[in-house]
């Protein structure tokens, strides 16, 4: 629910400061773009943090090194963020966000069906985090445009 938070306070933010000059940050799609690329490098770090544990848990049973699998998924968030900023990356990193997205998907199901808890909360439950997801996707396709 905190990345949710995160996406949808710093596009707010953003915006705001497009209304008072910012070019930047001058239309939603802008705004939209950079908001998940902040929510993708949050995200990604945090798989390198004490919570990097919590993402093991989440991990199904048929993935194997599943700690290297969180490190890699954390960089794979932080790569994604970063191509999402630079022009010519952008389509590419859109469409590896979407495949990204989906590649993770059964790692989210399997955390809400066991009940993992992420720093002792449950993660996200299915009903909220599939259209998260969803969003997800459809802004990295928005920003590919």
């Amino acid at each position: 629910m905190a990345v949710l938070l995160i996406l949808v306070f710093s596009c707010l933010i953003f915006r705001s400061l497009g209304l008072v000059g910012v070019s930047a940050f001058a239309t939603w799609q802008a705004c939209a773009r950079d908001a998940l690329s902040l929510m993708l490098v949050f995200t990604g770090v945090s798989h390198f943090t004490f919570m990097k544990e919590d993402f093991v848990r989440m991990m199904p049973s048929s993935v194997p090194r599943p700690r290297d699998m969180v490190y890699f998924t954390g960089l794979c968030e932080i790569a994604g963020a970063a191509g999402l900023l630079l022009p010519e990356f952008r389509r590419a990193a859109a469409y590896s966000l979407v495949a990204f997205f989906l590649a993770v998907l059964p790692a989210n199901v399997h955390a809400a069906r066991a009940r993992v808890t992420l720093r002792g909360k449950p993660v996200t439950s299915l009903w909220l985090r599939i259209p998260m997801q969803m969003l997800f996707i459809a802004l990295a396709l928005w920003s590919a445009r």
